[in-house]
């Protein structure tokens, strides 16, 4: 899932796979302002076929909280 949401933002957003860890921070570290946010949720829910409710994105502080997310919603 890691491998998959670092292919997306690398793609999307030019990012240097350095860059993406889990412990990063997706505003304060890779400087994602929610019109991005919003673009990388619209990619994962393309990618793993969900939904993700607006409400849920506000838990999205870290690219290990994306991650977690997507396992729980993707593997049941």
């Amino acid at each position: 899932m890691f491998e998959k949401l670092q292919s997306l933002l690398i793609d999307k957003f030019n990012y240097d796979k350095d860059q993406i860890k889990m412990e990063t921070k997706l505003g304060a570290e890779l400087g994602l302002n929610s019109i991005e946010l919003a673009e990388l949720v619209m990619s994962c829910e393309e990618e793993f076929n969900i939904e993700i409710p607006d409400d849920d994105i506000h838990d999205f502080e870290t690219i290990g909280d994306v991650v977690a997310y997507l396992e729980k919603r993707v593997n049941g």
